[in-house]
């Protein structure tokens, strides 16, 4: 009767952590644990589907189904999977695809940029929970100028309905005559926190992009596009989620 399970290191590499002699290397330096165990044994046999396995710390997904995408959202696209009064939505832009798929949080319809899917609740679950203080990058065109106490205000807190609200980070990327680019990370995942901010401060959002999501970029990615978050990107998201 066969063993149960796969070869660690085996399972390894097709997590995309190298060869699988390079992964043996990494069990004999005691990189990997295994369920919390640190494992220098080679050929220990492990479920892909249900271990939890890290190398150096970092989570490595290896359950063999798990899909996570990035997708650029265009304008104008209703975040949810099914829209009952038959608006462009996000699930059009997946409708071909055999996987159950959830969005990790919410992109107002008016608002542009990255948006994550995957199948995996769990993940979707955490990422999009405050309490794991995830941050999320946006790049917003306001009206300008922008007074040298903006950038103070939103890093000290401002005052909204639900309390006070703090950005991590804010900075001018470009300002032309009557509008300014200005980019805003914060970790808060209230619904429409980046616009209310920004008008509590005088500067009403006239465009929105969200541009970062924890460890996973938008770069050159075009509207509508999906792309497959795999490999060192994939394992940070987990580790960002806590997983």
């Amino acid at each position: 009767m066969a063993e149960a399970g796969i070869r660690l290191q085996k399972v390894l590499a097709q997590a995309g952590l190298g060869s699988r002699r390079a992964c043996e290397d990494l069990i004999a330096e005691g990189r990997v644990e295994v369920d919390g165990v640190v494992v220098t044994e080679q050929g220990v046999r492990v479920d892909p589907r249900s271990a939890v396995i890290r190398v150096d710390g970092e989570r490595v997904p290896t359950a063999p189904d798990v899909v996570v995408l990035a997708l650029n959202k265009p304008r104008g696209i209703v975040c949810t999977m099914r829209d009952e009064r038959g608006r462009p939505c996000v699930g059009d832009l997946v409708a071909d695809r055999a996987d159950r798929l959830f969005h990790v949080g919410r992109l107002d319809a008016n608002t542009e940029g990255l948006l994550l899917l995957t199948n995996d609740g769990d993940l979707a679950q955490r990422l999009a929970h405050p309490s794991h203080g995830v941050e999320k990058t946006y790049v917003a065109t306001v009206p300008a100028p922008i007074g040298r106490d903006v950038g103070r205000r939103l890093r000290s807190g401002v005052e909204l309905e639900e309390g006070t609200v703090k950005v991590d980070s804010f900075a001018v990327l470009e300002a032309l005559p009557g509008r300014a680019l200005v980019e805003l990370t914060l970790h808060e995942g209230r619904k429409h926190v980046v616009r209310r901010l920004l008008e509590a401060v005088g500067h009403p959002v006239e465009s929105l992009v969200r541009t970062r999501f924890g460890p996973v970029r938008l770069g050159q990615q075009r509207p509508g596009t999906l792309r497959a978050i795999d490999g060192a990107e994939l394992r940070s998201l987990y580790t960002a989620a806590g997983l």
